[in-house]
């Protein structure tokens, strides 16, 4: 999975390009699987009125994993000359890793506390992690979007938004 690029000593190793393009297409291939098994469960037939629900679905599907299969059998066959190319260097993948798993559990923190809550810690924590600002200059901000958001949709816009499954906002009759 990594590589030196190049022969040069000093160059710092990463995700091969080849070891990317492995990754995606099995992950293309799953998703693929996915739509095409949910288009059964609808149905993927021509009913009598027409194409059934999963129709349309269905063939989708397994154009992804038609192409998905293509792609995987010409990177594993392939020449592997390109196999050794670094797609991305470890200290790159780092700096997007540190932005990527922060979003995915500000994510997960929407479905269980609500987009104000979830997005006021959102917004504290990559200012004092990433920013470098303090915790209170942090929480401050962080709280202030999430009331002004709350604000304008909640009270102005009439438009409430998802407050999560334990909904903290509750404690204020919201």
């Amino acid at each position: 999975m990594t590589e030196k690029q190049g022969s040069d000593e000093g160059a710092s190793a990463g995700v091969s390009m080849r070891s990317a393009e492995v990754v995606v297409a099995l992950f293309m291939l799953a998703l693929g699987a996915l739509v095409i098994f949910d288009s059964v469960r609808l149905g993927w037939g021509w009913g009598a009125e027409g194409p059934e629900a999963g129709y349309f679905p269905f063939y989708i599907g397994a154009m992804i994993c038609v192409g998905s299969l293509v792609t995987l059998f010409q990177v594993l066959l392939g020449s592997q000359s390109k196999g050794h190319k670094v797609f991305v260097e470890w200290s790159a993948l780092r700096l997007v890793l540190q932005v990527l798993l922060p979003a995915a559990v500000y994510v997960l923190g929407i479905q269980l506390i609500g987009i104000y809550v979830a997005s006021a810690a959102y917004i504290a924590v990559f200012m004092v992690w990433l920013g470098k600002y303090g915790w209170t200059r942090g929480i401050i901000v962080g709280v202030g979007v999430s009331a002004v958001t709350f604000a304008m949709f909640e009270i102005w816009f009439q438009v409430p938004l998802f407050k999560g499954e334990f909904n903290p906002l509750s404690l204020i009759g919201y």
